[in-house]
């Protein structure tokens, strides 16, 4: 049996840096395959603006902030998500101003094509890549206990919701934490007991359940679901404990990460943080940005991590990335297996 079914993780996660031109600009991505992207992430790096969510169900016109509470808006940033990239027709300093650094991370789930899923008690649109277990569900809310399909045929371990339309906040389901605990993607907050916002539900292979919070489920508001799944070789998504020391915790992916997203769910104050292969190529990694703050990248040694062939290992004691006995939850994606064509993977 293949250590992974997924051979060249570039088929569904990128990243890519530009630079901005204050014009059109065609952005391809540079993995082994091409990719349409469905799902994108942009950030201006080199001084502080929001973070841009888009996604190819909602259309190129609509995007959300990750720092903010702010509903969904609409500005034609984005011209069309393409073949192997995006196209940028704006010249907005968060996104395509001329002579700056951004980042941008891509995602790919069915290259825009949508259907009306029914396995829950309420009608969604969902888009599913199963392969790489990524899905993007939009869905009506009704201010009652419902559950919602998710087109994934296996249980989701990520759920980020966002509302639509009000100002509430991203409420983030991550397995490590359980049913009755969100974590707010656009806060410091530590994990919160909420019971509502899943309806004290774990997620099935074919539904999630909300309960009656307006963060997942308000009557008459419109919701955005990304529902990530755990691939082997591709995608890993646990919990690790800090032992406050610059020989730090080592997490077991199980592959060579392209981008790692860490929190501290235990202890409120502190940054979400995240890192990739194109910003940091070699170790120690030590260019952060944080999806909760407009803030430029950073770099500090008292976050830095190295990028390993089986997983990443922390190289600084700071209680946002690996402060004694504190409890951390994280994302990570591949950029190769360990095992890719009976060939292990070496360390960067």
């Amino acid at each position: 049996m293949a250590y992974s079914t997924i051979k060249d993780p570039s088929a569904h996660f990128q990243c890519e840096l530009y630079t901005g031109n204050s014009s059109t600009n065609a952005i391809t991505f540079s993995g082994n395959s091409d990719m349409k992207p469905d799902f994108l992430w942009n950030k201006r790096s080199d001084v502080g603006y929001n973070h841009a969510l888009w996604d190819s169900t909602r259309g190129v016109t609509k995007y959300l902030n990750s720092n903010t509470t702010n509903a969904e808006n609409t500005f034609s940033y984005i011209t069309s998500f393409d073949t192997d990239g995006v196209t940028f027709g704006n010249n907005d300093q968060s996104v395509n101003y001329n002579g700056a650094s951004y980042v941008l991370w891509g995602w790919s789930a069915n290259g825009g094509t949508t259907s009306s899923n029914t396995d829950g008690s309420k009608t969604a649109t969902v888009q599913a890549n199963q392969d790489a277990g990524f899905s993007i569900v939009t869905y009506a809310g009704s201010g009652s206990a419902s559950t919602v399909g998710h087109g994934l045929a296996d249980t989701p371990d990520v759920i980020i919701f966002k509302n639509r339309d009000d100002t509430n906040v991203w409420a983030v389901y991550h397995q490590s934490l359980g049913n009755n605990y969100k974590i707010e993607l656009n806060s410091t907050n530590a994990k919160d007991s909420d019971g509502s916002f899943m309806n004290g539900t774990l997620p099935t292979s074919s539904v999630f359940t909300v309960g009656a919070s307006v963060n997942t489920n308000g009557s008459g508001d419109n919701y955005v679901a990304y529902c990530f799944a755990e691939k082997q070789g591709y995608s890993k998504f646990g919990s690790y404990v800090g032992n406050g020391n610059a020989n730090g915790t080592f997490v077991y992916t199980g592959f060579k990460p392209a981008f790692v997203l860490f929190k501290n769910s235990s202890n409120a104050g502190e940054n979400w943080i995240m890192y990739d292969n194109k910003r940091d190529p070699h170790n120690e990694a030590t260019l952060e940005l944080f999806p909760n703050t407009s803030d430029a990248e950073y770099t500090s040694n008292a976050f830095d991590i190295d990028m390993l062939s089986n997983g990443f290992k922390h190289r600084g004691s700071n209680a946002g990335s690996n402060g004694s006995g504190r409890t951390y939850i994280y994302m990570a994606f591949a950029e190769q297996p360990l095992v890719a064509n009976g060939i292990p993977t070496t360390a960067r």
